[in-house]
């Protein structure tokens, strides 16, 4: 659907049916979410696939930890400039083309990685794939926040935050079996079928939902009524609100945990705590499966504090702070205990709870943003958090190849990453106030008003 949300004729019918949050939830509504659930789940299996094929990997390219993190750190190099320019094309092509097209690169971009190739070509290929899968998180929390009210916005967006669990709970035990039976490049063909096979099935079943065609396709009838259009001021005035700033630490420090899971826990439980190949792939998907748990009971709790007069302060920034804090708080003790059933209980906690920064803070964004802005905002946010994707695979690399033992520079590693989490949780979830940015916001619309009137005169 457009960026509008604008009710649009069905494809071939030439009858308008509503779309947008004012109509209320609907069947058809929760069939998208479970298709973007999908696709998200898709979106986070293709990253973790190379953390699970690290060995191998190394192996076969003769590289050290370092340039591993390197390697890893590729996937980021261009996800920020994927999440702003691609973002800024969603308006015009709707969300139905931009979801297969994307889905579409993401195939194409693995493809390489079927057949025996080189470290050139394998950084190549998650540049392209980083570069495509940058605008994913912003189309997904577009369509939530067009078709959901408010007090809804957070559990819907946690559904489809959960992708990012669902997907490696699943991949990693399928792709590990694959890995060790055949290669780690038959879990890349695996996973080339699985998203040609999505994308047919997207475009199938979303041919004739209101919204998703080309804007010019469709036929001309009354907008949906956008909650914040009483706010009208360019997109660099909302990039200069503490929300803005309070949402790119929040997710910051989310992405820091994102990064590191996908890229080196599998390692980390192999080579740092000792499990052997086979039991990694069931261990490394505790911290998913539970992070399916926190995103719906995060999402649940944030709309229900909503329901019950909480601020969105308070529901939104201080409910993701006081998660993302846990997380790191868990990260710091996993580094000071010895290898056990502790060491990994206090691993999976910290690595179960980074999604909440892409949901329930997410999620206060829309309290304050008018519709126009939401792919250029959520862009530009994420070409924020992404550095933390860009910086912490390769720090943690290097800071183990310096270590005098591998145990020693992953906890050296992840005892740095914990104390960072934490300040950029607390910064972060004191900035963000979306009822404060809302009023601000409308001042400066009022003042820009005043000043246009007085031009005129």
């Amino acid at each position: 659907m457009t960026a509008h949300a604008a009710p649009q004729a069905t494809a071939g019918t030439g009858t308008a049916q509503e779309s947008g949050p004012g109509r209320g939830v609907t069947p058809r509504d929760w069939w998208i979410i479970g298709l973007l659930l999908a696709f998200f789940t898709l979106n986070f299996a293709d990253k973790a696939a190379i953390g699970l094929a690290a060995p191998d990997l190394e192996k076969d390219l003769g590289l050290t930890a370092g340039q591993y993190g390197l390697m890893s750190s590729a996937f980021f190099w261009l996800f920020a400039a994927g999440a702003v320019v691609l973002a800024l094309f969603f308006r015009r092509i709707g969300w139905r083309w931009s979801a297969a097209a994307l889905m579409i690169a993401w195939v194409a971009s693995m493809a390489p990685l079927t057949v025996p190739t080189t470290v050139t070509v394998v950084i190549a290929s998650r540049m392209v794939l980083g570069f495509f899968e940058g605008p994913a998180h912003a189309l997904c929390q577009s369509v939530v926040a067009d078709r959901f009210p408010s007090e809804r916005r957070a559990f819907a967006g946690a559904i489809v935050n959960a992708g990012s669990s669902v997907g490696p709970l699943i991949a990693t035990p399928l792709l590990t079996w694959i890995i060790v039976t055949w290669t780690w490049h038959a879990a890349f063909t695996v996973l080339v079928a699985v998203g040609a096979l999505w994308a047919v099935v997207w475009l199938v079943v979303t041919r004739r939902e209101p919204g998703m065609g080309p804007r010019e396709s469709a036929a001309p009838v009354a907008e949906e009524p956008d909650p914040n259009g009483d706010i009208d001021v360019p997109l660099y005035v909302l990039l200069r609100t503490g929300s803005f700033w309070g949402l790119a630490l929040l997710s910051f420090a989310g992405y820091l945990i994102t990064s590191l899971k996908v890229s080196w826990l599998p390692s980390f439980l192999h080579d740092g705590m000792g499990y052997s190949r086979g039991t990694v792939g069931l261990l490394a998907t505790l911290p998913y499966g539970c992070a399916i748990v926190v995103l719906l009971t995060a999402g649940w709790l944030s709309g229900r504090m909503l329901r019950a007069g909480r601020s969105a302060r308070a529901a939104r920034g201080f409910l993701t702070m006081a998660f993302l804090c846990f997380a790191g708080l868990a990260m710091i003790a996993f580094t000071r205990v010895p290898p056990g059933g502790l060491q990994l209980a206090l691993v999976v906690a910290a690595f179960s709870i980074n999604s909440v920064a892409f949901s329930v803070a997410f999620a206060g964004a829309a309290d304050f943003l008018p519709r126009k802005h939401r792919p250029g905002f959520f862009g530009c946010i994420i070409a924020a958090y992404s550095v933390a994707g860009i910086i912490a695979p390769w720090l943690l690399g290097a800071i183990v190849d310096a270590a005098d033992t591998v145990s020693q520079g992953y906890a050296d590693g992840f005892l740095v990453v914990g104390i960072t989490i934490c300040v950029f949780a607390v910064a972060g979830g004191l900035l963000l106030d979306p009822g404060r940015s809302r009023a601000v916001l409308l001042a400066e619309t009022a003042r820009r008003r005043a000043a246009a009137t007085e031009a005129a005169r």
